[in-house]
């Protein structure tokens, strides 16, 4: 079969590799209809990820329908149409029984990573039962493959830690897939305003699409002075930080007022200040975690009753055939203005 292959850092090729088979009674195989490319298998081609290894398969979201599945699999039967999770979960565990599936002790984050993953013509999914969702034949495959990752990101990491209520002001800093999917998810919440901060024109007018109420195109330090006199020097009720870098980390701590919130998505490469000597006493709640998928079938209903479109996140569309050339793409959004990429089989 044909996949995209990591083959050390800043190597990559698509080439053909062995279909993978049933290793264990809990297995499906999966054939990909629909994946996409996540700013991690960028950071896995830098280099930055050493425990993915020379001939790994890439890429951790995706649709696809059953082909086998093995012995102890009870939920799923070959010809099904699934949503693979990025989490793999045995639903057992004593971090699975908390809803931690991430830290699950046999699972986790593997596609991509510790095992072979989506960015290919078939997949093999442990635990299928609790790693893969149902989904109707007939539903939108392109909002679907965005119930992998991006969007239960975004829900669970920045506006349920988040503690989004109605009324509340919510900035959301850095409008790339993530930062889109807290504006879209954050609005089933009903707050008052969503402010949105990044550096790029294009991506704020995305925001703006999204339910962004105020912009604000600036670096930190004109973007904390743009909200604090828009909220009369109160600050904002949740900062979602989502780009992962020390700036932004503190913009999020410069911004909340009293009794908030700051919910951080972003991966964090880097040492980032808290500024505890200023936010001990002003009843700040701070927020950090990993995806869980454990609201993915919130969200999929969502998606069946179109309270939710997150398809629009996708700007480009190739064929599996074409991948290098999506990751060209998507690896350059200063000139191409990508968000997330549809690959199709």
């Amino acid at each position: 079969m044909k996949a995209l292959v990591f083959e050390g850092p800043g190597r990559k090729s698509l080439r053909d590799v062995p279909t993978p088979q049933l290793q264990h009674p809990h297995d499906a195989i999966v054939r990909i209809t629909h994946t996409t490319i996540c700013g991690t298998d960028l950071h896995i081609l830098k280099g930055d990820v050493p425990e993915v290894t020379s001939g790994r398969v890439l890429g951790h979201e995706g649709v696809g329908e059953i082909v086998s599945v093995g012995p102890a699999v009870s939920r799923f039967k070959p010809r099904d149409s699934v949503i693979i999770s990025c989490i793999t979960s045995c639903g057992a565990c004593g971090y699975c029984r908390r809803g931690m599936f991430s830290h699950c002790d046999d699972g986790g984050w593997q596609l991509g990573h510790t095992i072979d993953g989506t960015q290919a013509e078939f997949v093999r999914i442990p635990h299928a039962d609790n790693s893969l969702h149902p989904a109707a034949p007939s539903a939108d495959k392109e909002s679907l493959v965005l119930l992998s990752d991006v969007l239960p990101t975004a829900y669970e990491c920045g506006v349920l830690s988040g503690c989004i209520r109605p009324g509340n002001t919510v900035a959301v800093i850095g409008a790339g897939p993530i930062g889109l999917g807290v504006l879209l998810t954050a609005k089933l919440f009903s707050p008052a305003q969503l402010i949105a901060v990044d550096t790029d024109a294009t991506r704020l007018e995305r925001a703006h699409a999204f339910g962004a109420t105020m912009l604000v195109d600036s670096e930190p330090d004109g973007a904390a002075e743009a909200i604090l006199e828009a909220t009369n020097r109160r600050g904002v009720d949740v900062a979602v930080e989502a780009v992962g870098i020390p700036a932004t980390f503190e913009l999020c701590q410069n911004i909340i007022a009293p009794g908030g919130h700051i919910a951080n998505i972003g991966v964090h490469g880097k040492p980032a200040t808290l500024h505890l000597e200023r936010l001990w006493a002003a009843n700040i709640t701070l927020t950090t975690r990993l995806v869980d998928t454990l609201a993915t079938p919130e969200l999929l209903a969502a998606v069946i009753r179109n309270s939710l479109n997150p398809a629009r996140m996708i700007t480009h569309r190739f064929a599996l055939a074409n991948l290098l050339d999506a990751y060209d793409t998507f690896s350059t959004p200063q000139k191409s203005n990508a968000l997330k990429m549809l690959i199709t089989a």
